[in-house]
C-alpha cells in the first residue's frame, strides 16, 4: 500500500537544492525526499548523507522510472529542463521545475497540455510569488483593495555580477558574438513578469523593450578564464496588458542592491501596494500601502497566516519563500483538484513574454501578443 506522504525524487544535489528545495520538502510532513540524482555520484551521496535521504544515484533515468515516486523535482542546469520535465511526465509523476522549462514557450505550453492529459500538476520555480508579502499583497487585491489596476511597475535586481571575476554560471562559448543573448531578462525577468500577470490579472497584448551588454568581458566558471560575452545584463521593457492596465519591468544583474532584488507596484483607482523583497538589515521583505485619502505610503505587518510552519521575518527569504512554494505544490497534489498556479502554463506565459521582449530589442519594434496569432490556453487557476 502506497504511504499517505508524496514521495520525492530530486534531480540536482547543487546548492539551491539544498538551500531552497530539499529544505522546503522536508519542512512539510506531507512530503518525503526518498532519492537524489546528480551527475556527479560524490554530490549526490553528500547531499543524501547531509539531508538523511535514503538512495543517491547518478542515474537519472532508473530515479524517474521508479513506480513509488510521486513527484519528481528538477533543480538541474537550464538547458537539461525540457528533456527532464518531459520524461518525468511520460512517466506519470508530477514535476517541479526551475525556470526555464524551455527557452521557446510552445516547448513549455506543450508539457503544460501534456501534464493535463494525464492528470499530472506542474510548479515552476517562481519563488518570489511564494514570498508571504507578495502573497498577502495577492489577497489584499483579491479583496478589492487596489480596485481596478491602472499601472503595474515591477524590477528585479542586484549586483551579483557587478564583478566581471564573479563567473557566471552557464555561458555559451559557441553563440554568436555579433548578437546579443539573452540573460538578465530570461533569468532574472521571468519572476517578475510572473507576479504581474497575477497581480494585474491579465497577460500582455503588446510589448516594447531594449536590452543592454553593460560589462562585456567576464569570468567563465567551467574555464577559469575571462571571455568576452555578448548577454544582456541589463534591460527595460513596457507592456500593455488585455485588460486595459500598463506596466514596465526593469532587470539587471549589475545593479547595486541585494538578493533577491524584486520590488513589484501597483495602482489602482482605490489603492496602491509596494511590496519590496530586497533583503536589508536581516529582513526580506516589506508591504507598503497607500489609499486616495492616505497617499503616504504607510508599512504594514505580514499577518502571521502567510508564513510557513516556523516561518518568521528574519528567515533567509530561500528557505521562507520555498517553503510556501512547496506547501503549495503539495497541496494541490494532495487535494486532487483542478488548481494548478504558477505551474507551466504560467511558464509559457511568461516565456512567452521573454521571446516577444526578444524580438521587440533585436527588430526595434512593439511585437504583439499571443506570438502565434492564438489566443493562450488558459489554466483554472493561476
Amino acid at each position: 500500500m502506497r504511504e499517505s506522504r508524496l514521495r520525492v525524487g530530486v534531480l540536482g544535489a547543487g546548492a539551491w537544492a539544498r538551500s531552497a528545495h530539499i529544505p522546503g520538502w522536508q519542512r512539510d510532513p506531507r512530503c518525503a525526499v526518498v532519492a537524489i540524482g546528480d551527475v556527479a555520484p560524490d554530490r549526490a551521496r553528500d547531499c543524501a548523507a547531509h539531508f538523511a535521504i535514503p538512495e543517491a544515484t547518478a542515474d537519472w533515468q532508473a530515479l524517474v522510472a521508479r513506480p513509488d515516486l510521486d513527484v519528481i523535482d528538477i533543480v538541474t542546469p537550464s538547458h537539461t529542463h525540457l528533456a527532464l520535465a518531459t520524461t518525468a511526465l511520460e512517466a506519470g509523476k508530477h514535476v517541479l521545475c526551475e525556470k526555464p522549462v524551455a527557452y521557446d514557450f510552445r516547448e513549455t505550453r506543450r508539457l503544460a497540455a501534456l501534464a493535463r492529459e494525464r492528470g499530472l500538476k506542474t510548479k515552476l520555480g517562481f519563488t518570489f510569488r511564494y514570498s508571504p508579502g507578495v502573497q498577502y499583497a495577492k489577497s489584499l487585491i483579491d479583496e478589492g483593495f487596489v480596485g481596478r489596476p491602472f499601472i503595474f511597475n515591477g524590477y528585479e535586481q542586484n549586483s551579483q555580477w557587478l564583478d566581471p571575476q564573479n563567473p557566471l554560471r552557464q555561458v555559451d562559448p559557441d553563440a554568436d558574438q555579433a548578437t546579443l543573448q539573452t540573460s538578465s531578462l530570461e533569468g532574472y525577468g521571468a519572476p517578475i513578469i510572473d507576479i504581474g500577470h497575477w497581480w494585474v490579472g491579465a497577460d500582455y497584448a503588446r510589448v516594447v523593450g531594449t536590452m543592454r551588454n553593460f560589462i562585456p568581458e567576464r569570468m567563465v566558471r567551467a574555464t577559469g578564464r575571462m571571455m568576452r560575452m555578448n548577454i544582456d545584463d541589463g534591460d527595460i521593457f513596457l507592456g500593455e496588458y488585455t485588460n486595459g492596465a500598463i506596466g514596465s519591468i526593469q532587470t539587471s544583474f549589475v545593479t547595486i542592491g541585494n538578493y533577491p532584488g524584486i520590488e513589484a507596484r501597483l495602482y489602482g483607482e482605490r489603492g496602491a501596494i509596494i511590496c519590496r523583497l530586497v533583503e536589508e538589515f536581516g529582513v526580506a521583505e516589506t508591504v507598503r500601502l497607500a489609499t486616495p485619502d492616505g497617499v503616504e505610503f504607510k508599512e504594514v505587518a505580514i499577518p502571521p497566516r502567510f508564513y510557513p510552519p516556523g516561518g518568521h521575518p528574519r528567515e533567509s527569504w530561500r528557505s521562507l519563500f520555498y517553503a510556501n512554494l512547496i506547501a503549495d505544490f503539495a497541496g494541490e497534489i494532495l487535494d486532487g483538484g483542478e488548481r494548478n498556479a504558477g505551474g507551466f502554463a504560467d511558464g509559457a506565459r511568461v516565456q512567452e513574454t521573454i521571446n516577444a521582449v526578444e524580438r521587440s530589442f533585436h527588430e526595434r519594434r512593439w511585437v504583439d501578443l499571443p506570438l502565434d496569432g492564438e489566443a493562450p490556453g488558459r489554466g483554472a487557476a493561476r
